[in-house]
């Protein structure tokens, strides 16, 4: 069997992260073990049209490896798609990832002081378990009565065929989250007709998106302390939208209210009919969940062939939709934009067993979703959850993977300062964590604001926002190198 350093399950920006970090520690017999085809993670996995990121690139992107040759401000899918490979040539870890390998369960041996990690290929051990398997990574298809009867097509955004042609047909779409606001626009483009099925309204703000001119991307090859200057910029104004938007929202409802009624604005001059405007009014404050950005989004509504249905699915027929009132819309394509399971059986994406056997999701959805430092978990040795509660600070994830990283060369690095085999985050650091991370958010809109109808995905199943972190990203940072040494306790002899 098989035995190394660490094994890093998904092969997104987080787990390539995590593995550029334990190059940098010396711990460079690892593995990879990814259940797609390739790399890349969510821009591998999503390839619908208009698909684009949603923070400007220069700051949806490593710190220490930007590319100066985003075409866009927004740059589109494919270029990260190509990002992606970069840096996993750049760095040399495509050599260590397993493709179409998928995780069944992983599980820890007290005996031998290692990580039993079950494939559909066999097993194989190594001292530190790293899952990266993104916070979005399990598409959801809601149970309609009916669904398996329907004669056309259903196709789900994850799944998106490259030789799709909905050219001239009937198209449905069910869900207006952040990849609705971008798919949208493109099927009205070529269907006959669209009917967009809404349930709850998204929050949509104006997107300045330009071309970066070939001068500048010259530029920033040039001297990267441009580009550096442009990210700490837009950086700021992400960190102002979250923190004192979104975060501090009972001491600066001011700042809140603003983005909302950009947002109002927006929609009011983007839409005629005042109905249509109504429906697409959110009834929670900005910020409950995650709001998005689009240019095209709202004016789509204003097109003859497009039709916002607001009623409820009571099925899905051979035909079409049937609606609660008894009308039905006849469909050729279903398209699900419908989002992931984040909280439900599926999170963690697989099964995780630590000390005596304790199941890590049973664990979570029985008491409360909780990780110290949002990375670590008590009763689970040598073990670094990067989807994990409380984790994600800031609104680009890549604040999220370099304070993770930063984590791991602190704990490791001790762990190797001492000589020890195994660490394992103290109950007492981890209850300590959890009450402060209890008690700031306080202040934020999900308890502060009125989030009661926004049916947002940063709620876990126990009514807690337990997705962010509620603190800036320099400060995030800058925790991540200083937590207390003895937050861990540390124990044994390397084998």
């Amino acid at each position: 069997m098989a035995r190394y350093d660490a094994i890093v399950v998904g092969a997104g920006f987080g787990g390539m992260g995590a593995a550029i970090q334990l190059d940098r520690l010396g711990l460079s017999d690892y593995v990879i073990l990814e259940r797609e085809a390739d790399l890349g993670g969510t821009w591998h996995v999503n390839r619908y049209p208009g698909l684009a990121v949603d923070i400007a690139s220069v700051t949806y992107s490593y710190s220490f490896e930007p590319n100066p040759y985003w075409s866009r401000l927004f740059a589109p899918g494919e270029e990260l798609r190509r990002y992606a490979q970069h840096v996993a040539e750049r760095y040399g870890l495509r050599r260590r990832m397993r493709f179409g390998t998928a995780v069944e369960q992983a599980r820890w041996d007290a005996d031998r002081r290692h990580w039993v990690v079950t494939t559909g290929s066999g097993e194989l051990t190594a001292r530190f378990l790293i899952t990266a398997t993104g916070f979005l990574s399990q598409p959801y298809t809601p149970p309609f009565p009916g669904i398996d009867g329907f004669t056309g097509r259903i196709v789900h955004t994850t799944a998106w065929p490259d030789d799709l042609d909905l050219t001239g047909q009937r198209v449905g779409v069910i869900g207006t989250g952040a990849t609705a606001v971008q798919l949208v626009p493109e099927l009205a483009d070529v269907a006959a007709e669209l009917t967009v099925f809404q349930r709850t309204p998204i929050w949509v703000v104006p997107k300045v998106d330009t071309p970066i001119p070939a001068a500048v991307q010259r530029l920033f090859a040039a001297l990267p302390v441009t580009q550096r200057a442009a990210r700490l910029a837009n950086t700021a104004v992400l960190e102002a939208i979250m923190v004192a938007g979104v975060l501090e929202f009972t001491r600066a409802k001011v700042l809140n209210r603003g983005a909302g009624l950009l947002a109002k604005a927006h929609l009011r001059t983007s839409v005629r009919d005042p109905e249509t405007r109504r429906a697409l009014t959110p009834g929670y404050d900005f910020g409950c969940k995650r709001p998005t950005f689009s240019n095209r989004y709202f004016r789509v509504f204003n097109s003859a062939h497009v039709r916002l249905e607001t009623g409820s699915i009571a099925e899905v027929t051979a035909g079409g939709i049937a609606l609660a009132d008894g009308s039905e819309v006849a469909l050729d394509t279903l398209v699900l934009a419908t989002g992931f399971d984040l909280w439900q059986a599926n999170f963690p994406a697989i099964t995780v067993r630590g000390r005596d056997g304790v199941d890590l999701g049973a664990w979570w959805r029985a008491s409360r979703f909780q990780a110290y430092e949002g990375i670590t978990v008590p009763r689970f040795p040598n073990f670094l959850s990067l989807n994990s509660p409380y984790s994600y600070s800031g609104l680009s994830y890549f604040t999220t993977v370099e304070a993770q990283m930063k984590h791991m060369g602190r704990l490791l690095g001790e762990l190797a300062r001492r000589g020890a085999a195994t660490f394992e985050v103290t109950e007492r650091a981890n209850a300590e964590f959890l009450d402060r991370v209890t008690e700031r958010l306080g202040t934020s809109v999900f308890y502060g604001g009125d989030c009661g109808s926004a049916r947002s995905y940063y709620f876990d199943p126990h009514g807690e926002a337990a997705l962010l972190r509620p603190t800036s990203t320099l400060n995030a940072h800058r925790e991540a190198v200083r937590f207390p040494l003895d937050d861990y306790v540390y124990g044994g002899v390397p084998a």
